[in-house]
């Protein structure tokens, strides 16, 4: 098995790992705020002098690939993409709500459940996708507005886990006694050690010098106020 450099930073939380044969070689954690650009370099760094200690080769870097802050992915992914090349290594992108529901499924090893991830995003608004107890997608990441129907169908199936920084704010719009809320569920580098595993051992890589991070910034429901008032010029102008 590989080694793996572990790189998390798609919300508030700034984490890294180093693991070996599914080892852990290294693994810091802050939860301290948004303190990547100050911390991140200084975990990995760290992470590196293990290495070196070791004399271990590094075989690959896992970074949280998103959706998630927009400045968090975008210093991570640079670091991950950083080190690849230098070292010459493949990258692998670990998608953050199937890290999420990876850990929570951990957690709770319920077989007949649906999993909901959640990242917050702004008022009622999350980034959020659902898995079976096998980590099989049941429906695609999507930007959602929550309400008290926005999961129905997958309320009226069964029990569903709401976990996240997104789901808190949830509590107070899902009353379905099928909802099970989750606390303390972050997406964690150390947390990726199994799903970066998997992705190395089917050769799944990304292409280093083209590969970003996903980001959802549009809500179905919303319409930006730039685009309203732009919509609105058009319109006066064409009269």
């Amino acid at each position: 098995m590989p080694c793996v450099l572990h790189i998390e930073t798609s919300t508030t939380v700034c984490s890294v790992a180093l693991s070996l044969n599914s080892r852990i070689l290294y693994n810091k954690v802050s939860f301290d705020g948004p303190s990547h650009a100050a911390l991140l370099g200084v975990f990995v760094e760290e992470a590196l002098q293990q290495l070196e200690a070791e004399n271990i080769k590094l075989d690959a870097v896992a970074v949280s690939s998103g959706p998630g802050s927009y400045t968090g992915l975008r210093i991570g992914v640079s670091l991950a993409k950083g080190l690849c090349f230098g070292y010459g290594i493949p990258l692998i992108a670990v998608p953050t709500l199937e890290l999420l529901a990876a850990t929570a499924i951990q957690k709770t090893d319920d077989p007949d459940a649906c999993y909901c991830a959640m990242l917050d995003a702004r008022r009622m608004e999350v980034y959020a996708a659902i898995y079976d107890k096998e980590l099989v997608l049941l429906r695609e990441t999507a930007a959602d507005i929550v309400d008290e129907t926005t999961y129905i169908t997958y309320l009226h199936k069964g029990k569903v886990y709401f976990f996240g920084n997104g789901s808190t704010k949830c509590q107070t719009v899902i009353h379905s006694p099928h909802a099970v809320f989750i606390d303390d569920v972050h997406p964690l580098a150390v947390n990726m050690v199994a799903l970066a595993e998997k992705a190395y051992g089917e050769s799944s890589f990304v292409d280093t010098a083209y590969f970003e991070p996903f980001y959802l910034k549009e809500f179905q429901a919303t319409i930006a106020k730039n685009k309203v008032i732009n919509e609105a010029l058009r319109k006066n102008t064409e009269r």
